[in-house]
């Protein structure tokens, strides 16, 4: 009895880390503004079939609406209300989208804005994706309800209201982030009334929560937070589940609030991952890939079971957020690929794929001046996803997800599982490999001249279809042949201008 109960122990612990996908499905992709219509269908037609193991989703509460003609993606984080309401769908239409995701066994994950409401800035009335009233200047938010006594101003102790200096942590969770209404956490009412708003989405069929903001929260305020909230529904999770945490700390070192003081809590974002790859395959400040070798922790990240790593994400592909210009994005379509081939095949933590939209960029000492335009639409009406012939994307949609490269590596990081990283080989510049065990080998040339040599897989022997170049269909490769030979070795060789300079295979690409 006692070993049971500490096995139930040790699961309850680890639970909040736990991103409760299916077995053989690993990665979570970000469908960024996507209408509810439209992840509902993606999940069945598309994710589901291709081993994705959640979507995390754009917050689903009622916001503020900013008029003009494409209502900015950031009014999605000036929350009104907790009401499901927002461009992206009714509660019904949630709901439908929650259940149908479940049913094909893929999970959702909400973004969740807890730190704040919005603006302090903001014009009175009701201009909000359900049309609820709220007043910032008088902090009255009826349809929650919030007043005056539910918020930080008494407490934040700068002269202007706002964070000044992030070396001081209690501004930093206490003032105003970037004039918006900074809540009153350590408060039973507010923390109860953020748990019934989780809750409500638990109840529903969520899996887990990405925590907005987490930086600008203590982290006791969100454990009180936490400890409120339901198991998860036991119509699509085993009795006793909790959801998944993530929460969104920026840290790149040398501020006053740092990542490790939110472990206890669940997961946490590391923004050093796709800042200081981003660098590496850019071939910035001498970086090169062969340093690879010891990538995670090794480079001074958090644990890997505490990681939730991602190449880009909706703010830094912005430049906003954490790690400027060296974050690849889709405009870096050939580097970009080959990063996140890197962090699909590489055993470090819980990966997230990022699906994007179109905005018109325009430069201005140096800064994209377009960064604020929201997701594809007509007159502030979000527009549907639409699937072209090839299997991209339309009406505006990038569906980074969809490209046959990062499709296909999603299922590489199924298929070798917890396989041990393995057979590491460089030349001592920007040529690498490695394995995961005896079921998955990668190769990478991002050196200004070609690759050609012979490597140690690790693989059974056979011949093998690159899921980079093509795919294996019906027993046949449409995209480059791999031979690996009796003693585990293959001959590789890739040109410095392929169109993608790397080579994946894995054991159910043998043909």
């Amino acid at each position: 009895m006692k070993f049971f109960l500490l096995l139930s122990f040790i699961g309850f612990c680890w639970a909040q880390y736990d991103p409760h996908t299916l077995y053989g499905r690993s990665s979570i992709v970000h469908l960024f503004e996507w209408r509810w219509a439209d992840i509902a269908k993606e999940c069945e037609r598309y994710l589901a079939p291709n081993g994705f193991g959640g979507v995390q989703v754009s917050p689903p509460n009622e916001n503020l609406v900013v008029n003009n003609p494409s209502r900015p993606w950031w009014e999605r984080y000036q929350p009104i209300s907790y009401k499901i309401c927002s461009r992206s769908g009714n509660e019904d239409e949630f709901k439908d989208m929650v259940t149908r995701c479940n049913n094909v066994g893929v999970r959702i994950y909400v973004d969740a804005v807890m730190n704040h409401m919005c603006g302090v800035g903001a014009e009175a009335g009701t201009s909000s994706t359900c049309g609820s009233y709220f007043n910032p200047g008088t902090r009255d938010f009826p349809a929650v309800p919030y007043s005056g006594w539910d918020f930080n101003d008494g407490k934040c102790t700068t002269s202007s209201g706002g964070i000044e200096s992030y070396n001081d942590a209690s501004q930093v969770r206490d003032c105003r982030l970037t004039g918006l209404l900074d809540l009153a956490l350590g408060k039973d009412y507010v923390r109860t009334t953020l748990a019934n708003y989780l809750n409500h989405l638990i109840d529903i069929g969520v899996a887990g929560f990405r925590l907005d903001a987490s930086k600008h929260m203590w982290p006791g305020d969100i454990k009180a937070i936490l400890d409120k909230l339901n198991n998860l529904n036991t119509q699509w999770f085993s009795e006793g589940s909790r959801p998944l945490i993530y929460q969104e700390v920026i840290d790149l070192g040398g501020e006053a609030v740092t990542s490790s003081e939110y472990y206890g809590n669940g997961r946490v974002t590391e923004f050093k991952y796709g800042a200081k790859l981003g660098t590496v395959i850019r071939k910035w400040n001498g970086e090169k890939m062969a340093y690879l070798k010891n990538w995670g922790e090794g480079w001074g990240f958090m644990p890997s079971d505490r990681a939730l790593v991602f190449v880009d994400n909706h703010d830094n592909q912005r430049g906003h957020g954490a790690g400027g210009s060296s974050i690849l994005t889709f405009w870096d379509a050939r580097l970009y690929k080959m990063a996140v081939g890197f962090m699909l095949a590489h055993p470090y933590g819980l990966t997230r794929v990022m699906s994007s939209y179109y905005w018109p960029r325009y430069f201005e000492n140096g800064d994209d001046v377009n960064n604020w335009v929201g997701p594809p639409n007509d007159n502030g009406v979000t527009k549907e996803v639409t699937i072209n012939e090839d299997s991209t994307c339309g009406n505006g949609w990038v569906c980074e997800h969809r490209w046959r490269q990062i499709r296909n590596m999603v299922a590489f990081r199924n298929i070798v599982g917890f396989e041990p990283f393995s057979n590491w080989w460089d030349n001592g510049s920007n040529q690498v490999a490695f394995g995961r065990g005896n079921k998955g080998f990668i190769v990478f040339n991002n050196d200004d001249w070609s690759l050609s040599t012979t490597l140690q897989t690790g693989l059974p022997a056979g011949t093998y279809c690159d899921i980079i170049s093509g795919d294996k269909v019906n027993g046949y490769c449409t995209g480059i042949q791999v031979y690996v030979s009796d003693d585990g070795t293959a001959q590789f060789s890739i040109s410095n201008s392929a169109e993608d300079p790397f080579i994946a295979i894995h054991v159910e690409s043998k043909i």
